[in-house]
């Protein structure tokens, strides 16, 4: 608590944090009518908000509010007013109003673990771990709620593919199959004739590959080779002509 209340009395400069500290909610409502800024800090960074939350002012909380006070503000150390606040009435009101309860100062501390800190009573405690847990849980429940999206997504795009088999005179995808299966499978439905030459070429190729791999590239580069010296020695015996020499007798049939 030294933090947030050691030498307030030197804010007296600035009658509208001096307020806020005073708890003087008259005060506080003529000095932002008159145009103070909301938002006005002391030494420290802290805003009317944080020094109005560290005591409890639930009123003058909301007057910030309501006069365009910057709920999200931090003081040079990171704290929100929430890390500063350690009374029910005033939590509540600021996280109803949009300060995330698990937001975290810049030595990595939450508002709980402040609260825990200075000794606050059991009651704030107990309703700051609670607010926490509701955090957690909402965020799991988000997830898991863009999960189901995706997954229903994917169903609707797989019943509307099957469906489009059927009507072609296909059975539907087995479970499990992608959109992009579907897309090639509806792609083939309307090119019957394309589906026939891929599925022998695709059947060489395969055949190929596994052709290559079992015996070895520099063995099948020797193969070749071979082959190509067997065809070139049957031409010559077939033809008697050399192959790649100009100027050769003509033969007489």
């Amino acid at each position: 608590m030294s933090y947030i209340f050691v030498n307030d009395s030197s804010q007296t400069n600035v009658p509208l944090l001096q307020a806020c500290i005073d708890g003087d909610f008259n005060y506080s409502k003529r000095l932002l009518e008159s145009g103070f800024d909301p938002n006005i800090r002391d030494s420290r960074g802290r805003t009317g908000l944080h020094l109005a939350a560290a005591r409890g002012n639930v009123d003058i909380c909301q007057l910030l509010h309501k006069f365009g006070a910057d709920l999200l503000a931090t003081d040079y150390q990171g704290n929100t007013a929430l890390h500063l606040c350690g009374h029910v009435d005033t939590i509540q009101f600021l996280v109803s109003n949009g300060l995330k309860i698990d937001i975290c100062n810049h030595q990595g501390a939450t508002p709980l673990v402040l609260a825990k800190r200075r000794g606050v009573n059991k009651e704030v405690i107990r309703m700051l771990e609670s607010l926490e847990e509701q955090e957690v849980k909402g965020f799991n429940r988000g997830t898991h709620s863009k999960m189901e999206t995706m997954q229903t997504a994917e169903s609707e795009r797989y019943v509307q593919c099957s469906e489009l088999l059927m009507e072609k005179g296909h059975s539907t995808l087995s479970e499990g199959s992608t959109e992009e299966d579907c897309a090639m499978e509806s792609h083939s439905l309307l090119n019957p004739n394309l589906q026939q030459g891929e599925g022998v070429l695709s059947s060489f190729r395969t055949t190929w590959q596994e052709f290559v791999e079992d015996l070895g590239f520099w063995r099948v580069l020797l193969l070749l080779i071979v082959i190509a010296l067997l065809s070139l020695g049957i031409a010559y015996y077939v033809s008697g002509v050399l192959p790649f020499v100009e100027n050769q007798p003509e033969l007489v049939h």
